[in-house]
């Protein structure tokens, strides 16, 4: 049996910092950070902020498969939101997180003042459209709606993924940033926008929606299955991987987690668990 952590005070703290850090003082300068130039205690256990499914489940296996022969001891937090993960690894309280894709991460990073770095890609989650009214694309018809996240890089994501559907018309080069305004042609649909986690709670109310990878899993989808259309992964820009802040990439226990989260046993653990679904990024390159 896994243990969850749950956060308490950390959520206030964590969330002010998140309405407004900035470029100076110490929550952000990454000098203030943990990163000491490679003093760090290995010894200490490595706390790692992650989603749920499958990011949580991918580290407990770790944990409780291949951690003790590296020696590491490994913590996981369970955060059901996009912001707590990096706002807690910015100020320390975390010692990294694994729950996001750079295309988030860079915008994250550009608003927040935070300074997250990726370290190793570990998967890809297909971003899929679902519905409980009708059973494939050609029954959506004009008059009805579709829910979509409301981020910045997810919306875009899933906007595109409807472009290539037909379903939608985009101003041309308005690439994963493209917004509700970008849409030509709406084909008579509409969209209602909501935070990614609260998508799936929303599938009976709306006639579709597109749902992360991620939140799929949590509400018993199945992607590979379930999914009306799912991203394809060649080319996917969207592998999800371990991060840390910046000057902390050299810490053993990270190099450590990083060195398991890559491994053989790792691969065959998604592969065999999640069957298409959540699909091993190893090997992909981490944009720098």
């Amino acid at each position: 049996m896994r243990k969850n952590i749950k956060l308490t005070a950390l959520a206030a703290t964590a969330s002010a910092l998140a309405l407004g850090l900035t470029a100076c003082g110490s929550s952000s300068d990454p000098s203030s950070s943990k990163a000491d130039g490679g003093k760090t205690d290995a010894s200490k256990p490595l706390v790692i902020a992650a989603s749920p499914s499958p990011h949580a489940d991918i580290l407990n296996f770790v944990k409780d498969k291949l951690a003790a022969k590296e020696g590491l001891k490994l913590e996981v937090k369970e955060f059901t939101d996009y912001v707590l993960p990096n706002t807690a690894t910015e100020q320390g309280q975390v010692d990294g997180n694994y729950f996001q894709h750079k295309p988030y991460l860079d915008d994250f990073n550009k608003k927040n003042g935070t300074h997250i770095v990726p370290v190793t890609n570990v998967h890809l989650e297909p971003l899929g459209l679902y519905s409980k009214k009708v059973k494939a694309i050609g029954d959506i018809k004009p008059g009805q709606t579709i829910a979509v996240p409301n981020d910045t890089t997810n919306e875009g994501r899933a906007l595109q993924l409807l472009a290539s559907n037909n379903l939608i018309t985009l101003k041309e080069g308005v690439g994963t940033g493209a917004k509700l305004s970008d849409i030509t042609d709406k084909k008579g649909l509409q969209f209602k926008e909501l935070e990614a986690a609260t998508v799936p709670r929303a599938l009976g109310d709306v006639d579709a929606a597109i749902i992360n990878g991620n939140y799929a899993l949590e509400a018993k989808l199945a992607p590979a299955k379930d999914a009306l259309a799912l991203e394809k992964a060649e080319g996917n820009p969207y592998a999800n991987f371990l991060a840390v802040k910046a000057g902390n990439e050299k810490d053993p226990r990270i190099e450590k987690l990083a060195k398991l989260l890559n491994s053989d046993e790792v691969k065959k653990f998604i592969e065999e668990k999640y069957q298409g679904s959540v699909i091993p990024a190893f090997g992909a390159p981490t944009a720098s």
